[in-house]
């Protein structure tokens, strides 16, 4: 689990408004952390700034800190997050079985019923498959896995249309894999997770019943090595120019043979004539793989993501034999408590659900003013930032405000809720309450096809720990979950308040005028609105970034990717001098008040860093690595701070420091 990315996403939501705010616990008084909201504590002081800021800011705080051994890191964001799990399982373990929460819930928990049903739940959707006699009949149960247990060699996914962004479409892209990214299956960096996997789809198998499970799971795997090969890196999915190529199911079905129209029809959108290409010449080759896989392969490749999918709601030889797998990618040495992971289910099958309750018990509203107001200050600083850019010429700044200014901007939780009222749970069904979810969520995502795009629907619970630009949708989103220290105290000190969720503010912002925001304008439409000049400066300045990224090594041998992690990068620069701007602004004038011993910049600048504090496992980051377009935290704290002019005055950093960069090799991106 990685926690606290910063995530760009599209959403949704509806129905009924938020009661009895007024019941939220009142405002704190005191600061979380220290006496104005940092740990002085965590620093390891014996490093200087300029040799490692992580390490200055957070490196005794790493020495004395034990990963626990059923998380794959430990931080701030799994402080948060447990935190916010913690309150959750109170709201969630006093809910009355009668009610959908509790009936979720209670099926979970129930581990005694789960073992004496064992595998019994299973059999039906595994008899399913193997009756399949045809890979037209095959790709008919793979439609109906969007709504249900299964895998597919496509995904199916409903946004805004890049082109014509108020009315929603379908992506088709590329799919199929069962470990995290190609590069497990094509490079030697990741043999070990290669084998564990292997294993787990032979032990799946096993346990399925079929009588060579051996042989079958070496096909399976094979299977996936093809589809590996056809698929596109990661980093390159990140460009929406590459991703955004709309077709005609006709022509759909011309350039890579498939049975689309009963696939489709099975998925749920029967007639569709009209969708949205993601990784073209994927699709195209996956298609070919398809058509020339044994049937047999497909079948035991659909039953094995059946077992690995249901494994978690069935009893405990299957949740061991998945755990057997997860913990060589992650490296955790044990399972999450159950009542984590029943908590964890209720979340992610009832988000809004709960979050009324939660944001009711856990937000105040001054909470939620006090966010406003920093926003407005942040894009009040952003725009100042647009205005001063000596790199952009004055059309594409106008064009730059106008998006600015058309920003929304969301805080703690939707204006209205969903309605889960068509979901029926049962207590003593476990496995079926899951499905009945799965069916539930794709039907809601289905709702959307075709029509015109709901602004107000968020694509977080407002309980996550986490913040989100809509892309195209031109907004921001910051749920309840995240505003919570470090990241945001209410009693802080305003400087320690700007360098953590102001730089997250500033982020998210920032992510409208990234490498890929930039080519979206105003109305969320992909159009190329800079100037050939605006943006031959501004790619040159991201290439000096990149080129920084790429240099760092989490883990020996094991480098940033600096194409994948662009985006990202950008935006966290730019939030923390965008927060940096807007603490300044804040003052009025006057000069900040020294506290501690520290002055207004350092504050923030440390603040900044110990929102980054983060200690993680090699085998997790090596996943990230490979997987997320973010890079491990240690380098979201120096990478951004080693371009800021301020940080080298804050803190006297000097030439001959590991981390100094003269002032004409910092990137001016923005």
């Amino acid at each position: 689990m990685r926690l606290f990315l910063l995530a760009a996403v599209s959403a949704f939501a509806l129905s009924t408004t938020l009661p009895a705010a007024a019941l939220a616990a009142d405002p704190p008084t005191k600061a979380m952390y220290g006496d104005w909201g940092v740990d002085l504590t965590a620093g390891d002081k014996s490093v200087s700034p300029g040799a490692d800021f992580d390490k200055y800011a957070n490196g005794a705080w790493a020495a004395r800190t034990k990963i626990p051994d059923d998380q794959a890191s430990a931080g701030v964001g799994y402080d948060v997050y447990n935190r916010s799990q913690d309150q959750l399982r109170t709201l969630i373990e006093t809910a009355e079985p009668s009610t959908q929460i509790g009936a979720l819930y209670k099926s979970f928990i129930d581990e005694a019923k789960v073992e004496a049903v064992d595998d019994k739940p299973l059999k039906a959707d595994l008899a399913r498959i193997a009756a399949i006699k045809t890979k037209a009949d095959f790709a008919v149960a793979m439609g109906q896995a969007q709504g249900g247990f299964g895998g597919g060699v496509f995904s199916l996914d409903i946004y805004p249309d890049a082109k014509n962004p108020e009315v929603n479409t379908l992506y088709v892209g590329q799919a199929g894999l069962g470990l995290p990214d190609r590069d497990y299956y094509l490079t030697d960096g990741f043999k070990p997770q290669l084998a564990a996997y292997k294993a787990f789809v032979e032990r799946a198998l096993k346990m399925a019943g079929y009588p060579d499970p051996a042989k079958s799971a070496a096909d399976v795997v094979a299977f996936e090595t093809k589809i590996a090969q056809a698929s596109w890196p990661v980093a390159d999915r990140r460009d929406i120019d590459k991703t955004y190529n709309p077709t005609t199911a006709a022509e759909l079905a011309t350039f890579a043979p498939f049975p689309w129209t009963p696939y489709l029809a099975a998925a749920g959108m029967p007639g569709l004539s009209q969708m949205v290409l993601g990784e073209k010449t994927a699709v195209r080759d996956i298609a070919k793989i398809y058509d020339e896989t044994p049937l047999e392969t497909l079948k035991a490749w659909q039953t094995f993501n059946i077992v690995a999918e249901t494994s978690p709601y069935l009893s405990k030889r299957f949740v061991d034999s998945r755990f057997e797998y997860t913990k060589v990618l992650s490296g955790q040495s044990a399972l999450r408590p159950r009542w984590k992971r029943g908590v964890q289910l209720v979340d992610g099958s009832l988000g809004e659900m709960v979050g009324q309750t939660y944001v009711a018990k856990y937000f105040p509203p001054s909470s939620k003013a006090q966010m406003v107001e920093l926003i407005a200050n942040l894009k009040t600083a952003m725009a100042a930032r647009i205005e001063k850019a000596p790199w952009m010429s004055p059309a594409t700044k106008a064009e730059a405000l106008t998006k600015l200014s058309k920003m929304q901007v969301m805080v703690g939780y939707p204006d209205k809720w969903r309605d889960y009222s068509g979901l029926k749970l049962d207590a003593g069904d476990l496995y079926g309450n899951v499905a009945a979810s799965r069916r539930f969520e794709w039907a809601y995502t289905l709702s959307d096809l075709g029509k015109p795009v709901d602004h107000g629907k968020w694509g977080m619970t407002p309980q996550t720990v986490n913040a989100y630009n809509g892309g195209l949708e031109n907004k921001i989103v910051f749920p309840a979950g995240i505003l919570q220290a470090p990241y945001f105290d209410p009693a802080a000190d305003p400087a320690v308040n700007y360098g953590a969720i102001g730089a997250v503010i500033g982020h998210e912002i920032s992510h409208g005028f990234d490498d890929q925001g930039r080519k979206i304008d105003a109305t969320g439409k992909l159009r190329d609105w800079w100037t050939a000049e605006d943006a031959k400066r501004f790619d040159a300045q991201a290439d000096v970034l990149g080129k920084q990224y790429d240099a760092y090594q989490p883990v020996p041998g094991a480098h940033i990717n600096g194409k994948l992690t662009m985006g990202e990068n950008i935006a966290d620069l730019a939030g923390l001098q965008v927060a940096l701007d807007a603490y300044h602004a804040s003052l009025g004038g006057k000069p900040a008040p020294v506290l501690g011993g520290l002055t207004g910049d350092q504050r923030l600048f440390l603040a900044f860093a110990q929102s980054w504090q983060e200690k993680a496992r090699d085998d997790s980051l090596k996943q990230q690595m490979a997987s997320d377009p973010h890079a491990p935290s240690s380098f979201r704290v120096v990478g951004p701070t080693r371009n800021v002019d301020a940080w080298y005055d804050a803190f006297g950093v000097k030439p001959g420091d590991a981390y100094y960069l003269a002032p004409e090799a910092r990137s001016r991106v923005w």
